[in-house]
């Protein structure tokens, strides 16, 4: 386990000095490109100009947004709350749905149920994001009136941010009708939130279709049922518990799908969250900010798979067999 912690790390490790070679050369690009940058251009090698770079990395120095004026930390962590919001619910609810019809199409193998199912989760798998919140969005929002277009909160409610987390900040707050704010939030939710979650639903359904598929096979499925133990502990508790392990195993390498998903999903619906402030910086030619937000994401993805896998492989014992084998 302990080789596989180095070698965890060390891909950790290559993998961010990777990324910093590539953000750096996205500023210099910028630099050198935009006429009102060029005066900034120094006399240093790019060797030494990289160093430099790693070197404020390492300080907490992202720079300042050449269009805000602000440090580029301070505006990420801004804009980090509503992304975890948004992201936290929409995996939830993925979760919520995605594990139960797929042990309902599972247990019903070839019948009506599962045919439903499966059509319908190929049908959410081959939506792209931004043409079904547009579609959302014309329904639930202008056609009906149920639900906001865009945006966190309405504006009219002033709550005071605190953690940054506006379901959290509604509550906290002591404005008369914080209450009516945190009802108007929730609304404001549940589009981005069923746009974002629609393909991770799609995907754990099919996942836990399959992992309960071979789960149910088992002889110790087949013993259980005749012992004579109900269906729940058959299928919801015995079946579905160890299923879970090569669901875990899935949702590991849906983080970089849901980090674009959420791109896509606070751009349309103005959701002032990372994906929306990288898309800002794009548009405005703001490479401080863009060289900023693409390393802080793209280090946490790395750090959250490497976290995963060491998890799965804690989780699952055929796992470390491997491990054990291939480390010798």
């Amino acid at each position: 386990m302990i080789k596989l912690i180095l070698r965890q790390f060390f891909f950790i490790i290559t993998t961010f000095f990777g990324v910093t070679i590539i953000t750096f050369s996205l500023l210099q690009l910028g630099t050198a490109t935009i006429p009102e940058n060029i005066g900034n251009l120094t006399n240093e090698s790019i060797i030494q100009q990289y160093f430099h770079y790693l070197s404020a990395i390492f300080k907490g120095d992202l720079g300042i947004s050449s269009v805000t004026r602000v440090a580029v930390t301070d505006e990420f962590l801004s804009h980090l709350p509503a992304s975890i919001e948004l992201v936290v619910l929409a995996s939830a609810m993925a979760l919520l749905i995605g594990l139960p019809l797929g042990v309902i199409a599972a247990i019903n193998h070839r019948k009506i149920a599962d045919t439903l199912i499966n059509n319908i989760s190929m049908i959410s798998y081959s939506m792209p994001i931004f043409w079904w919140g547009i579609l959302l969005i014309m329904f639930f929002s202008l056609s009906l009136g149920i639900t906001p277009v865009s945006g966190r909160l309405s504006f009219l409610f002033d709550i005071e941010p605190v953690t940054g987390f506006i379901l959290i900040d509604t509550l906290m707050s002591n404005e008369a009708n914080h209450m009516d704010a945190f009802q108007d939030a929730i609304l404001h939710l549940i589009l981005p939130v069923i746009a974002l979650a629609t393909l991770p639903t799609a995907i754990i359904t099919r996942m836990t279709r399959q992992a309960m598929l071979e789960t149910l096979s088992n002889d110790y499925i087949l013993t259980a049922q005749a012992k004579g133990l109900s269906r729940f502990k058959i299928y919801w508790v015995h079946g579905l518990r160890n299923a879970l392990i090569p669901i875990i195993e899935m949702l590991g390498l849906q983080i970089s799908t849901l980090m674009t998903g959420a791109m896509l999903t606070e751009y349309l619906f103005s959701w002032p969250g990372i994906g929306k402030w990288i898309i800002d910086a794009l548009e405005k030619n703001d490479f401080e900010s863009l060289q900023g937000g693409i390393l802080i994401t793209t280090t946490l993805v790395i750090f959250i798979n490497a976290f995963i896998e060491l998890f799965q492989i804690w989780l699952n014992p055929k796992l470390r067999k491997k491990v054990k084998i291939y480390n010798g």
